[in-house]
């Protein structure tokens, strides 16, 4: 740890080894005390190196109106080579080591060393600060406290693979000891750090055997009413609901403008749209026509499309936007995970909770991965379904560029033109603002 830095000033450093050889020259910026005019925040998501070159880091590192930047997790994947992506999928020059998928600590080592060869990636660190959390990949894919899918009894103990993902992560990362944090922006806004994967989360909702009963629409009517709801179903886990509650109420008890809480997954409610069960073509894979239909038969019944989210969580949902409500906060939540571009906002009691920012992927692919309909239908439809929800797009990836004042909050969706070459050309796709005291988009 560094002390006696000066808040609000640039510093550039290096690092020397014991050879005497030394690291290209970084930057990086102190967080500000006081009254702030503005601030500005890259936010990334789910980079999959297989998938492409990360040049939506390439774009963000060339900006010079960036302060810092969050990435919400999936920074690294861990599949072996062949599964996601595919062999046939893989940009030239883009597999990552080891070739089998990473369990034990060496193999977690590795990818990180193999991810931060990418001088785009480099790039990025090099050029501004990073406040980094974790979502499931950094581990293994949708995991939780005790277990996660893409976790077998034939690779050992799950609570060595957790802990080795977790001493990797603290390794590579530029992160501190405290497993969630809150970082102040001077009186402009707090922004907190959390985790929702490993170190509280609940074991997450499946419904596969709901959806084979004899009569599945009973079965998801009782799952509805039963365990879906269950109030001691938890994202963070109660001692991190306790203490995020209290933060964004003495966040704003001190005068801080805005309250910022960064997920790995996203918050709004968001179902299948009818109109889905056109999307899919009738020579694609069953799995992928089974799971269509099956988010068309949950959404008839009010349940999610997605129940790794916050929306496989309501009750947690409800408890966190409830302590907003309750704090007066003026929320802006940050989510990534779902690799699709989302503008939310969120309610709780058919009252403003605050909006909902959801990042598209850095490289992995979103709906157009699956889906070869328009985009534009795509969005139509999902906006439709969702009250919520204010605007998405399903097909490109990039990176989010939030801009703070006191006054007002904007966020811009940028998208690059491509992730199979490397050419780091972005435009804004979308912008939305909020104002201070609004909780909605204007």
């Amino acid at each position: 740890t560094v002390t006696g830095l000066t808040p609000a000033t640039r510093y550039f450093y290096r690092f020397i080894a014991p050879d005497g050889s030394m690291s290209p020259v970084g930057r990086t910026k102190t967080l500000p005390l006081g009254a702030v005019a503005r601030c500005g925040i890259a936010v990334f998501s789910c980079s999959n190196l297989g998938f492409g070159h990360f040049n939506a880091y390439r774009h963000a590192a060339a900006r010079d109106d960036i302060d810092f930047a969050v990435h919400l997790g999936d920074y690294i994947y861990e599949y072996q080579h062949g599964t996601y992506p595919a062999m046939a999928e893989v940009v030239a020059g883009r597999l990552p080591l080891p070739a089998h998928e990473i369990v034990a600590l060496a193999d977690y080592r590795l990818r990180y060393a193999s991810y931060r060869a990418d001088p785009d990636l480099q790039a990025l660190h090099a050029a501004m600060p990073m406040i980094a959390s974790p979502d499931d990949h950094e581990s293994t894919n949708d995991s939780w406290e005790g277990g996660a899918q893409n976790h077998q009894a034939d690779e050992g103990d799950w609570s060595i693979r957790k802990a080795a993902s977790m001493q990797a992560w603290r390794e590579w990362m530029p992160v501190s000891d405290e497993p969630w944090k809150a970082y102040q922006i001077g009186t402009l806004a707090t922004l907190f750090r959390t985790e929702t994967r490993l170190l509280g989360r609940t074991r997450p909702h499946e419904v596969a055997e709901l959806l084979g009963a004899g009569d599945p629409v009973a079965a998801l009517k009782a799952f509805r009413d039963g365990a879906w709801s269950d109030p001691a179903a938890t994202m963070m886990g109660w001692e991190q609901e306790a203490w995020i509650a209290a933060a964004m109420a003495g966040s704003v008890r001190a005068g801080t403008r805005w309250q910022l809480a960064g997920f790995g997954t996203i918050m709004g409610q968001t179902v299948t749209p009818k109109q889905a069960a056109q999307w899919v073509s009738p020579d694609a894979p069953a799995r992928l026509k089974n799971y269509v239909q099956a988010g068309v038969t949950m959404a008839s019944l009010d349940l999610p499309m997605n129940l790794d989210n916050w929306g496989g969580y309501p009750a947690a949902r409800a408890r966190f936007l409830t302590a907003a409500q309750a704090a007066e906060a003026n929320l802006i939540v940050l989510s990534g995970d779902s690799h699709n571009a989302w503008a939310y906002d969120l309610a709780q009691d058919k009252r403003a909770a605050g909006v909902e920012f959801a990042g598209h992927a850095v490289s992995s692919p979103g709906f157009e991965g699956a889906i070869r309909i328009d985009p534009k239908q795509v969005a139509s439809a999902l906006v439709g379904a969702n009250p919520e929800l204010k605007w998405c797009d399903t097909s490109r990836r990039g990176y989010m560029a939030l801009t703070l004042t006191p006054d007002a909050v904007r966020n811009d969706w940028l998208f690059v033109d491509t992730v199979t070459e490397r050419r780091a050309t972005a435009s804004i796709g979308h912008s939305a603002t909020v104002a201070r005291g609004r909780n909605v988009m204007a």
